[in-house]
């Protein structure tokens, strides 16, 4: 019998991160200060972040080591299994091989602690004490609070009061490692008070929760500010999941065809995408898809243009496919991917005709995680579940073309702490809903005129 899982050893895990940057067939535009609109250096982003990530966010390196602590803490649960979904192909019928990269097996049960880890041991190098963060689903929140109890320090963390509602156990998480858990908008912060202010009942953003935290981050001297996607050390960082899933390719003698992710800021597509994607670069023929929420239709709606990365234009402005900084989304259950706008390296890649956008709405994505569920045993987070339904359209599509391809998708994270998503579609009270087009319209107006 063929091998259902494919494991490495702990001493196989990669010493280095891969940074696309220096494969990239064209430079991304430089990242402007929110004052002057001129290209930003290092000083800029000192008060905010910390100096080793700074680097990193700019760096031309192919390969950047691993620090031995971070490899440490990451052996906790690292390297992660690379599965078959032979249950999966099963029910489809399909000729082709479909293949995920689990990134449940992490204590917070997702891949952002990947990040997380990385970025809370620099800021302890560099004598930090205490991070601030936002989270939308609460994955990233929980993620960092893990991370910071690992290295001895303190989270604050400002959770989309919606998902702050919607789930409890993520914020349970977090407390239980130490974090501090803010709904937001909050009384906390003067962008909070100025969101509350206009709109009292406020679902939340999660542009709005990282005003708040970069407003906390800079108000404090012993305090920096962390973000679980988007950025480009986030990126590297997770570059672990592509490298890794390779290595794993390699020993059962298989490549793919098609890479998926789902995508909300672009830092688990990027994981497994980006190591893969230099071989695209160079030559060979892969397909890269990134599935993405239609009621947050960042690269399929979006426009890509110079904007804010938060609601009250703190952070500097990076270009970007994006819904505008004002966007709210609606308070789907699928909370990682509520954000307005896309990693500046994703974005080059839809840009260039590299990445292949597909929104989905959420009624078929809980219809296809029930399927993998059933099939495959393991339950994924609403997130998670738009990668498995494009995964199972690429499925589907080999079987009516009778094609043998491999299909590679990265499993996120588990929904072990959200079921009560499951809940209200089980009862058949969740609906699919797409973003007016006026609405997204609005919000792209109040873009600056760069």
């Amino acid at each position: 019998m063929s091998s259902k899982r494919v494991l490495l050893s702990e001493n196989e895990m990669p010493t280095a991160w891969y940074n696309l940057q220096a494969d990239l067939p064209k430079p991304l535009p430089p990242v402007l200060h929110p004052g002057t609109k001129q290209p930003i250096g290092p000083d800029d982003l000192a008060p905010i972040f910390a100096m080793e990530l700074i680097k990193q966010e700019v760096s031309q390196e192919r390969w950047i080591e691993i620090p031995d602590e971070v490899r440490r803490v990451l052996a906790i649960w690292r390297p992660s299994p690379l599965t078959r979904a032979t249950g999966l192909e099963k029910a489809l019928k399909t000729p082709a091989r479909i293949y995920f990269k689990d990134e449940s097996h992490s204590p917070p049960g997702s891949h952002k602690p990947n990040t997380a880890v990385a970025q809370a041991y620099y800021n302890k190098q560099q004598g930090i004490n205490r991070l601030t963060t936002e989270t939308g689903a609460g994955q990233w929140g929980s993620a960092l609070s893990f991370a910071c109890k690992m290295f001895d320090m303190e989270c604050k963390v400002y959770m989309v009061k919606v998902s702050y509602q919607q789930k409890p156990y993520r914020r349970s998480m977090m407390q239980l490692w130490g974090g501090k858990v803010t709904p937001s908008p909050s009384e906390e912060t003067e962008a909070g008070r100025r969101i509350l202010q206009a709109d009292p009942e406020c679902p939340g953003s999660l542009g709005m929760a990282i005003s708040e935290a970069v407003e906390a981050a800079v108000a404090r001297e012993d305090t920096k500010y962390t973000l679980g996607s988007v950025l480009n050390h986030v990126m590297l960082h997770q570059s672990i999941i592509g490298l890794e899933a390779e290595k794993q390719l390699k020993l059962v003698d298989d490549f793919p065809d098609v890479v998926i992710g789902c995508v909300g800021g672009g830092s688990n597509y990027a994981g497994l995408a980006f190591p893969f994607l230099r071989h695209r670069i160079a030559g060979k023929e892969i397909r890269f898809v990134g599935a993405e929420p239609h009621s947050c239709p960042t690269m399929s709606r979006g426009q890509y243009r110079y904007d804010f990365g938060d609601t009250t234009q703190l952070t500097p402005l990076i270009k970007m496919f994006t819904l505008g900084h004002s966007f709210v989304p609606p308070g789907i259950h699928a909370g990682g991917l509520r954000y307005h706008g896309m990693a500046p390296m994703v974005s080059l890649g839809v840009e260039l005709g590299l990445i292949e956008p597909i929104a989905y709405h959420q009624l078929e994505c809980f219809e296809a995680a029930q399927l993998f569920a059933a099939t495959e045993g393991i339950i994924p987070a609403p997130e998670t579940s738009h990668a498995i339904r494009s995964a199972i359209n690429e499925a589907i599509r080999c079987r009516e073309q009778n094609k043998e391809e491999c299909i590679l998708f990265n499993f996120s994270g588990h929904g072990l702490c959200d079921l009560g998503a499951y809940d209200r579609y089980l009862a058949g009270e969740l609906e699919d809903y797409a973003y007016p087009q006026a609405k997204i319209e609005a919000a792209i107006a109040e873009l600056p005129d760069l």
